[in-house]
């Protein structure tokens, strides 16, 4: 199977070599693509396969909490949340990680201990990514030494869209380094990249530079994951790994909060990656206030009544 530095060996040699591949990828028809998302939105999901997307959805949360009011006390109890999601049900799956800030990552990792569920933190200057690179990747260090089995990185938007693409290569490359061997997801704002031929070149960026996944957004900008920018890095993920045999994952984060949503979201995944994707190891929710409206449908399968919101716990 080819490898990424067989493949496409000469693309990152220089910046003009490397704008010159970027801005060669096919131009992205915004029409044709957000039509595509909009049809696959409305395929009907019948009632078995709700029970078990739901489920899957649940497992692919991360389930995160970046504020500046965060305390040991509230990752702790996110943390028992994720492992279990309704305390009334253990059949209900745990999530697939715990987001917090670097200096929340300790707590996080010891309550977590040996249940398989993830810690990931955010890292290099989260959400705006201005800071110079030794911050950042001492941020990264940090995180990783406390325990954080995962890395969400925020590229320089301001150096991609002026055009300085070997920048932020390298700012990736160095980043992944910095995480050993913790996972690293690339976040690319992307309502701050204007276009999907941005996206799709940010795509390409992070997959050469070495992401495990790409991720849409931070979640604090006024637009965040759609359908038609998770659709266009899905197309993405599939064409790198048709071209290179490397697999990376995909993350919409940010705006997604109904279980019908989310089935939205898994349809894409099916319909254009296919069955190798639908893994909490390959793709993610970043959502948090999801997980509640997906407990409030699982408990209507299994009842037959809608218990609403007074019956899961806040976050």
């Amino acid at each position: 199977m080819p490898t990424i530095t067989s493949a496409l060996a000469d693309v990152t040699a220089s910046d003009s070599v490397l704008r010159r591949f970027l801005h060669g990828l096919p131009g992205v028809d915004a029409v044709g693509l957000e039509a595509r998302a909009a049809s696959l939105g409305t395929r009907s999901i019948k009632t078995t396969a709700k029970a078990y997307a739901i489920d899957l959805a649940i497992s692919m949360i991360d389930l995160t909490t970046l504020e500046g009011a965060d305390t040991p006390g509230k990752v702790r109890a996110l943390a028992a949340k994720a492992l279990r999601p309704d305390p009334t049900d253990r059949t209900a799956p745990a999530t697939a990680a715990v987001c917090v800030y670097p200096d929340m990552v300790e707590t996080a990792a010891t309550a977590l201990a040996g249940s398989g569920v993830k810690v990931a933190s955010v890292a290099t200057a989260f959400p705006a990514g201005r800071a110079a690179l030794g911050v950042k990747l001492a941020d990264t260090r940090d995180a990783v030494a406390a325990g954080a089995d995962e890395i969400d990185m925020v590229i320089d938007r301001g150096a991609f869209l002026s055009g300085r693409y070997l920048k932020v290569y390298e700012e990736i490359r160095a980043v992944k380094e910095a995480a050993g061997a913790a996972r690293l997801k690339v976040i690319f704002e992307t309502g701050e990249l204007s276009t999907y031929d941005n996206i799709r070149r940010a795509s390409w960026l992070g997959m050469l530079a070495g992401a495990d996944f790409i991720k849409t957004s931070t979640g604090k900008v006024g637009v965040n994951a759609t359908p038609a920018n998770t659709l266009l890095m899905l197309q993405a993920v599939r064409d790198f790994r048709e071209r290179t045999g490397v697999q990376v994952g995909v993350k919409p984060a940010g705006g997604i909060r109904s279980s019908k949503d989310a089935v939205k979201f898994l349809v894409l995944v099916n319909e254009t990656v296919g069955a190798d994707w639908l893994d909490n190891h390959w793709f993610r929710f970043g959502a948090s206030s999801l997980l509640n409206d997906l407990l409030m449908q699982r408990q209507k399968l299994s009842t037959g009544r809608y218990s609403g919101p007074d019956y899961v716990t806040v976050d």
